[in-house]
């Protein structure tokens, strides 16, 4: 990376963007609707079964000005996920602002271990034990989405609900390697704790990005 490139870098015009694409939102409250993700390069969370650590290292990932980003995503839809990766990591605020001035709905997935920059409609927090949320995203939090491995996820879910929003909506879904293992034990917290709702990888039975 060149120095002109860093500077850019930081002042958000330019992002490493993994890929970006026409598809609809598989998980949480926004299921089933058309949506145009940006997938940005770049997490040090570590989550060892995370199902895109090719994301992780920014590096791999080319340098694209944000302008054009923006505008091809709103060519084709309103509806703009940013995901990683953890997106938080960059600074969204010029991307962000040029897609509301093209009249986008702006959504992120978010660890939320960085704090938070540009204009974001709906934030879907995902909380890991490994990079704990920075304390104000839980207050700005529109859904919080657990990931569940084991049954000791379903603990860290509580601890996690009780700092978010009464309004927060609260979706537990299963890591997809373990779902006919977690998804019984999901479902049957969920009759215990009816306030959470269960999130299903739908798109990957879709078979869509």
């Amino acid at each position: 990376m060149t120095a002109d490139q860093e500077i850019l870098l930081k002042e958000g015009k330019m992002l490493p963007v993994m890929e970006h694409f026409y598809t609809i939102q598989g998980e949480g409250a926004h299921t089933g609707t058309a949506a145009y993700f940006i997938r940005l390069g770049g997490c040090d969370v570590g989550c060892h079964w995370c199902d895109v650590k090719e994301s992780w290292d920014p590096t791999l990932h080319p340098l694209m000005d944000v302008i054009q980003v923006a505008e091809t995503a709103a060519s084709y839809c309103r509806t703009i996920v940013l995901t990683g990766g953890e997106p938080l990591m960059w600074n969204l605020e010029i991307l962000t602002l040029r897609l509301k001035e093209l009249g986008c709905t702006i959504h992120i997935e978010t660890s939320g271990a960085y704090k938070r920059t540009g204009i974001l409609d709906w934030i879907t927090l995902s909380p890991k034990k490994t990079g704990l949320p920075q304390p104000e995203i839980y207050e700005a939090a529109n859904e919080l989405k657990v990931i569940v491995f084991n049954r000791h996820d379903l603990k860290f879910a509580e601890e996690q609900a009780a700092k978010v929003t009464p309004g927060c909506r609260l979706y537990l879904q299963s890591e997809w390697s373990k779902r006919n293992e977690i998804y019984p034990l999901i479902t049957e917290f969920i009759l215990q704790n009816p306030r959470w709702q269960a999130s299903v990888q739908t798109h990957k039975y879709l078979n869509i990005p």
